[in-house]
């Protein structure tokens, strides 16, 4: 049953980027408001019916950190979804998965000493970033701006991270999901009628690309890695979350035509490597030894 849930996490991320990428029909802003109201209502649903009073257990603890989480969500969202349609979707999801990097350094800004495969992992990670950016800066200007929106989406993203592990303290799947989509929602909302943006009018085909946003990255990726985060533990689920880059390459081609230059493909395979060397350094560090257990958190918070 875990590995049908982590093949659909892996299918619902992979998709996010090909399908932005396919409705640009739809504003961004938009479209993130739907995918998160609709995903925050899908999840309240049995919460409410089974334990409605999971939401005051919560606390300032859970509430807070779920606060946390959906602004850094919200801004995430605004900055992979722009990228997703100024460069390639590839070199977006590849960009936006440094957030395994992102992480690693904040725990390093925290003291915590990185292991050489850490540091390894990242200095290698950073060159597969200059791969691509180096060579969207010989060609469309617009794309060079989306690898850096991409950038700092993976660095928000890396900030959800951390901030829902510290809800999930306190809050199961559903609730947590419940909270953190619902206040994402609601800073979307608020930004489409500060900035006039639309919320309807898009069209069957509009509507359809907001679906299946919904349904495989909102429900079947970003819920089913909220859940298994606590079963298989943050390093599993990192390393999971890499074939991401791979498998939104995939959809792109064949959902939008999408092909790639070989300077792309090299610093997504840069990446990859690096990432995979980051995830692996993290666990080396938490199953060290006794007397070493101080650097053990990197990654898990």
């Amino acid at each position: 049953m875990i590995f049908l849930l982590a093949a659909l996490g892996i299918l619902g991320v992979s998709a996010s980027g090909p399908i932005i990428a396919a409705t640009p029909g739809v504003p961004i802003l938009a479209m993130a408001f739907w995918r998160n109201a609709l995903g925050s209502a899908t999840m309240a649903a049995p919460v409410v019916v089974r334990d409605p009073a999971a939401f005051s257990r919560a606390g300032r603890h859970g509430w807070g950190w779920s606060a946390v989480a959906a602004v850094a969500l919200a801004l995430h969202f605004i900055c992979f979804m722009s990228a997703a349609r100024m460069t390639t979707v590839a070199a977006a999801t590849a960009l936006v998965c440094l957030q395994s990097a992102w992480i690693a350094l904040y725990q390093r800004l925290r003291g915590v000493r990185l292991p050489w495969a850490v540091a390894g992992g990242i200095a290698l990670s950073f060159a597969g970033v200059v791969a691509i950016t180096g060579f969207d800066l010989g060609g469309d200007p617009r794309a060079l701006q989306g690898d850096v929106l991409a950038i700092l989406g993976g660095l928000l993203a890396g900030v959800y991270t951390l901030a829902g592990a510290k809800a999930r303290e306190t809050l199961a799947t559903g609730p947590y999901t419940t909270l953190c989509y619902g206040m994402t929602a609601a800073i979307m909302l608020g930004l489409c009628l500060a900035l006039q943006v639309p919320l309807w009018g898009f069209g069957p085909a509009g509507w359809i690309g907001i679906l299946a946003l919904t349904v495989f990255a909102q429900l079947m990726g970003h819920t089913v890695f909220n859940h298994l985060v606590k079963r298989l533990g943050a390093l599993t689920v990192s390393m999971l979350i890499l074939l991401e880059i791979p498998g939104a390459a995939l959809i792109a081609a064949l959902l939008v035509g999408e092909s790639l230059p070989v300077g792309t493909y090299a610093g997504m395979a840069l990446i990859m490597a690096g990432l995979a060397a980051v995830v692996r350094g993290q666990r080396a560090a938490v199953t060290a030894p006794a007397q070493e257990k101080e650097e053990a958190p990197l990654g898990a918070d």
